[in-house]
């Protein structure tokens, strides 16, 4: 894969999701986003206002985490907190799996929580769903069944990490999900990915999408 500067900003989710995230540090993000060209910014649901402000006609889209970071919200809380995002203006939502659920076999359970999130999203013509597994918490039959179910479920993305939970985005966990998608779904590497190097690395492994708090560093290839 041979992907420019501009190519890899098109794939770059820029992220602030920090609790001490101030209005102004969501206003710099998003004037980076204009200015380098990224697909999306990632930022807390309390910010989509905001960032659909200050992004309007940039053709960056704003993406608000849901269930964030454990996961372990009700399915109802988090089907309402997607369905107030994309009322705000959000294209896309990051929403984080119910992870003891699956660790405990329910797998049912981590379905309609999941379900529950897209059937919000389809009220919505042109938004989408990622999930994060949380990668560094799950076995390799973990991730893999994770993934199977985020696809069966409709999401349209696999997410590996919140950046919250231990180790981020590896290039084996990168060809493990690509494999266990099937086509049916796009991958989103997050966590840890600082730099040029890596970011290609999870490119050429199949990731679709980057998510990183580091996106002009990487631009830049400082």
């Amino acid at each position: 894969m041979d992907l420019s500067t501009d190519e890899i900003a098109r794939r770059i989710d820029h992220t602030l999701l920090k609790a001490d995230a101030l209005q102004p540090d969501i206003i710099e993000l998003c004037s980076e986003a204009r200015k380098y060209g990224f697909k999306a910014v990632c930022v807390q649901p309390c910010f989509v206002e905001l960032c659909v402000s200050e992004l309007r006609d940039s053709g960056v889209d704003v993406a608000a985490v849901v269930g964030f970071p454990l996961g372990a919200n009700c399915s109802e809380v988090k089907a309402y907190e997607a369905q107030k995002a994309f009322a705000q203006g959000a294209r896309e939502v990051d929403m984080v799996m119910n992870i003891g659920a699956l660790k405990d076999g329910n797998i049912h359970k981590v379905y309609e929580d999941i379900r529950g999130v897209v059937e919000i999203s389809s009220f919505y013509p042109g938004t989408l769903v990622k999930v994060i597994i949380e990668t560094a918490l799950l076995t390799q039959e973990q991730k893999v069944l994770a993934c199977e179910t985020a696809v069966w479920a409709g999401a349209l993305y696999v997410k590996t990490s919140t950046g919250f939970g231990g180790t981020g985005a590896t290039v084996d966990d990168i060809l493990l999900m690509v494999k266990a998608v099937g086509g049916k779904a796009k991958i989103k590497a997050s966590g840890g990915i600082k730099t040029r190097e890596q970011a290609e690395m999870m490119l050429e492994a199949g990731a679709d999408r980057l998510g990183t708090s580091s996106g002009v560093a990487i631009v830049l290839n400082r």
